[in-house]
């Protein structure tokens, strides 16, 4: 074991270069790189832990001031194992640097996802929005040639879990409680072994993030131009620099710029020089509008009326909960102490111990509260931010956040089409007993819930009665249920989280990721257009029995969506079915503002409940092939990949590749090709192998209206040709039904008259 001392912005390792040796570092700081960022290590971290099971380093590192460093000889992994062996101390060191910088990465992963989901959204609008003005003033526009082979990013669903398993092995190898598990051979080495396979699962996420950013960001900008910073610009250049549209089109280069000088990929002296020649060529009052006297006393009166609105939130807050005034004080000690944070998405103990802190206290402050707005006709400005948003104080919050909050606060609606209740309505849905509570972790619902309670001898069958007619019972239960869980899950950076609403955590304009009715509908209908038997359930009409006997209909439920009063980037598929009836809504979660793209997340989220729908209906035979049904066939399918000679070696080894990404999981693979589904072959744009495609075809087939133009792609025209015949059948069946009914003077029930829509692919657009 040496020790050296290197000066600053000195290279240790670049990536490829072999792996010999570990360093501790005993003072200084060194810089991280991995593809599309880095990050910083300190004293008492190691330089290479988490490469130990590659030969090679993958990252690069560089000094960032004078180092000091202890060296360790590493071979290989097992070489290292007898030094572990005879140092705890050293074991402990190894291992929580390792832990921490693996829940680094995994953070990392959650931003960069949102950067290639948010590139993808900008260029496809800013595009649009180019060949819409230029068609507007009628100045000729030019195409961007390849535009068109853009995909969206599809982001695999991330093993969320292990940020708080490895943010919890660190926090417990700092303990005492530690040196028992170093003690013990063998476990330390497998920790080394896991963790480092773990990190090397999230630099590769990383490694392809940054490279489809690296393929959509030439779009905007070309060192030899002809891209669209070119084309903007250009366009900017012809309009009148006072008009609405010149502003509206300058605030997307000036997106683009950002978007430009902060891309890894890009030389920035070429970025810069075309930049400054775009700036110095604006005027300076044309870059920015200059209000007139009269709308800025109009901002500034507004700005106030919102100041005073939401001044001293938290003792609003506090003072409408009427807690006991102790817990009231620490919450308010614990917000203080969070605000005054200089960074607080930090993964230092003390700072995560005080966002746990905050998250139980949050919790039972939102119960206090929300119970006694379920009973109140009058909600104060702050209650309301905090109930819909999560924002305790106007200052975490921030000023210009609080305005926007105050104004989409006073929009909040209901849908009729479709259950879309922000968390806050759900509650009162349930206080009001439209809707009944969200099953528990044990799969029970509230009823089965109460019966186990009073079997175990945990209530009486007095208190079980009262706990079934008072509704505030029913939300506690929902509070402790899903609350907690959801609020957490939909957040998506588990390792930070922290349930109070802060300008930290607003990665995208307010507006732009309000999950509002508008949204949620057009993403429905664009699952729909494609799948329109999504949402549909194969049932008997009760109603009408003694009409139609046993024939099977199908009636459609459009799931119930839940917005989480936070602001994150995942959506959660919570239950396929309300309680034990197949016949109800299914319930997704999403944060009220949602990072990522609304309807890509509602296609993964249809594919879960699609694949979870079919496991509840076919039972234990779920994977069963002789019972056929979606999941059977698809598990039959993935599982005997190799050994299907319809499968070409090319599509087997891309099916190989899928299922390593997938994790091995079929769920995940199906929801993938359901997203293919959706968003590509329902646009002739095929993605899919052949079995793939007559799985999705077969179960999740397309309107009448799409099947007609697709029927003309050879890919497709034998599949939907088979379905024709099906189809033609079933409608002969209804047909010689509705005959009998009508020789019998007997009216169609309205349910036989959809069921035949149904058959045909039809429905109505607006259902």
């Amino acid at each position: 074991m040496a020790g050296i001392t290197l000066g600053k912005n000195k290279r240790l390792y670049r990536s490829g270069m072999p792996l010999n040796a570990l360093h501790l570092i005993t003072q200084g700081k060194v810089a991280v790189e991995y593809p599309g960022g880095s990050y910083l290590l300190k004293k008492g971290d190691v330089i290479g832990v988490g490469e130990l099971c590659s030969e090679l380093h993958f990252l690069g590192y560089t000094t960032v001031e004078d180092t000091s460093l202890l060296n360790f000889s590493a071979g290989t992994i097992e070489s290292l194992d007898k030094l572990l062996a005879n140092s705890l101390d050293l074991t402990r060191l190894f291992l929580r640097s390792l832990f921490k910088q693996i829940t680094i990465l995994l953070g990392q992963c959650s931003l960069s996802e949102m950067s290639c989901i948010e590139l993808y959204q900008n260029i496809t609008e800013d595009y649009h929005f180019y060949n819409e003005l230029s068609s507007r003033y009628s100045i000729p526009s030019r195409a961007l040639e390849g535009i068109g082979e853009i995909t969206a990013y599809i982001a695999e669903d991330s093993d969320s879990w292990l940020n708080g398993y490895y943010q919890g092995l660190k926090s417990f190898y700092a303990g005492e409680g530690a040196r028992m598990l170093t003690e013990v051979p063998g476990i330390s080495l497998g920790m080394l072994r896991k963790g480092c396979l773990d990190f090397r699962k999230a630099y590769s996420i990383l490694e392809e993030q940054f490279q489809y950013r690296c393929q959509v960001i030439p779009y905007y900008f070309q060192p030899s131009g002809g891209d669209l910073f070119d084309m903007c610009t250009s366009l900017y250049q012809s309009l009148e620099p006072a008009s609405q549209d010149a502003g509206r089109l300058y605030q997307k280069i000036d997106r683009m710029i950002h978007t430009l000088e902060h891309a890894y990929s890009l030389d920035q002296n070429a970025v810069a020089l075309r930049v400054g020649n775009f700036r110095g060529s604006v005027p300076q009052s044309a870059s920015s509008e200059v209000p007139t006297d009269e709308s800025l006393a109009t901002k500034e009166a507004e700005a106030a009326t919102v100041k005073s609105a939401v001044a001293g939130s938290l003792n609003a807050i506090l003072d409408y909960a009427q807690m006991d005034p102790e817990k009231s004080n620490t919450f308010r000690k614990h917000v203080a102490s969070y605000m005054a944070l200089s960074d607080r998405n930090a993964m230092e103990d003390a700072v995560n111990r005080l966002r746990r802190q905050l998250t139980e206290e949050f919790h039972e402050v939102y119960a206090f509260v929300c119970k006694r707005a379920l009973v109140s006709s009058q909600i104060p400005a702050p209650v309301k931010l905090f109930l819909y948003f999560g924002v305790v104080d106007e200052e975490l919050a921030g000023a210009q956040n609080c305005e926007t909050l105050y104004r989409l606060v006073q929009t909040m609606e209901s849908s009729d089409d479709f259950g879309y209740y922000p968390f806050f309505h759900w509650l009162k849905a349930i206080y009001e007993g439209q809707k009944d509570p969200s099953r528990n972790e044990f799969d029970e619902d509230y009823n089965v819930y109460l019966n186990k309670q009073k079997a175990m001898g945990n209530i009486t069958a007095a208190q079980a009665t009262q706990m079934q007619n008072d509704p505030m019972y029913k939300i506690d239960f929902e509070l402790e249920n899903m609350f907690r869980q959801s609020n957490k899950v939909t957040f998506g950076r588990i390792t930070t989280y922290c349930p109070l609403f802060t300008t930290d955590n607003v990665l995208k304009d307010l507006d732009a990721s309000f999950v509002t009715v508008a949204r949620i509908r057009d993403a429905i209908e664009t699952i729909r257009t494609v799948d329109y038997s999504a949402y549909y359930r194969e049932s008997l009409d009760l109603d009408h029995m003694d009409t139609i006997g046993k024939e099977t209909v199908h009636m459609e439920f459009l799931p119930d969506i839940i917005l989480m009063p936070n602001a994150g980037t995942r959506g959660v598929m919570w239950q396929e079915i309300e309680g034990k009836k197949r016949n109800s809504p299914s319930r997704m979660a999403f944060s009220i503002f949602h990072l990522e793209d609304i309807t890509t997340s509602l296609i993964r989220l249809t594919g879960e409940f699609r694949w979870e729908m079919c496991k509840r209906i076919q039972g234990a035979r779920w994977n069963d092939v002789s019972e056929r049904s979606l999941t059977s066939e698809y598990f039959d399918y993935v599982q005997f990949y190799r050994k299907n000679h319809e499968l070409s070696a090319e599509a087997k080894e891309r099916l190989h590749t899928s299922l390593q990404r997938a994790r091995n999981s079929f769920k995940e693979m199906f929801v993938r090709d359901y997203i293919l589904w959706i968003l590509f072959e329902g646009n002739n744009s095929p993605r899919l192998n052949k079995v793939s495609r007559r799985i999705l075809l077969t179960y999740c087939p397309f309107s009448a209206e799409l099947s007609v133009s697709m029927e003309q792609n050879p890919l497709f025209s034998e599949l939907i040709g088979r379905q024709k015949v099906l189809k033609s059948q079933r409608l002969h069946h209804l047909s010689v039904l509705c005959q009998k009914l009508r020789n019998s003077n007997t009216p169609i029930p309205a349910s036989l008259e959809e069921e035949i829509a149904y058959t045909r692919g039809q429905r109505e657009k607006n259902a």
